[in-house]
């Protein structure tokens, strides 16, 4: 009876386990349908997360909607080869600041070049010569920004101002990549109404002077490259 009882207690643990072991070895396997469907959801979650954000016409104007909500900062440091100087950018042109605070926290600006200088009236920067000015313009994004030139800003010495973009535009459409700073003494009026005043010099005008006084060759463009070293927002 003693040992009847002893092979009881063997037998059913060793039952129980061989159950447990059938269980787990007929575990239901996908079909081939549910494997490529788990894989596909895989591949867009990956490819959505490798995909860089870009700037279009389409979304540009929505992006700095939502981008400029909660933007505390408005001062802009600009480190050239000839010095440095600080831009207040003004808060009731909020697609324009917000458009030059994104493009300088992307490092931008960074190692482009004040591409045109026309003594006694502007210094404009932002475009380059190097290809990898291109490069980063093409990873950004293209897209123009409405004029907004009816918030009584003017363009006094030291108004930093967007140029409108040459290619295909009837309306005076801005080009978000380029600024231009004037020089004019009390200022270049005549610019009104057509270009964006979105910022001005608060320090470090004499920097700018100096590179106004650069000379030129064809086209405006310094003989010796007028080199934008970095440009960073201050907090």
């Amino acid at each position: 009876m003693y040992l009847k009882k002893v092979l009881l207690l063997t037998i059913i643990p060793l039952f129980f386990l061989g159950s447990c072991k059938e269980e787990k070895q007929i575990e239901k396997k996908p079909t081939e349908k549910e494997a490529v469907a788990k894989d596909s959801i895989l591949t867009n979650k990956k490819k959505k997360k490798e995909e860089p954000f870009e700037l279009t016409e389409e979304n540009a104007i929505d992006f700095f909607f939502d981008y400029q909500k909660g933007l505390q900062e408005n001062r802009i440091k600009v480190t050239t080869n000839h010095g440095e100087f600080i831009i207040e950018l003004f808060d009731n042109v909020p697609y324009h600041k917000a458009n030059f605070i994104y493009l300088t926290k992307q490092g931008y600006f960074d190692n482009t070049q004040f591409h045109r200088v026309v003594e006694n009236f502007i210094i404009q920067g932002g475009n380059s010569d190097d290809q990898k000015t291109a490069d980063k313009r093409g990873e950004i994004g293209r897209y123009l920004l409405p004029p907004d030139t009816r918030k009584g800003h003017k363009h006094h010495r030291g108004t930093v101002s967007m140029p409108s973009s040459e290619i295909n535009n009837p309306h005076m459409l801005a080009s978000p990549y380029e600024f231009f700073i004037v020089v004019t003494d009390p200022g270049s009026y005549h610019l009104d109404g057509d270009y964006t005043p979105f910022g001005r010099v608060i320090s470090g005008m004499d920097v700018v002077d100096a590179i106004n006084k650069q000379p030129v060759g064809k086209g405006d463009w310094p003989s010796q490259n007028v080199y934008i070293e970095k440009v960073e927002v201050l907090e």
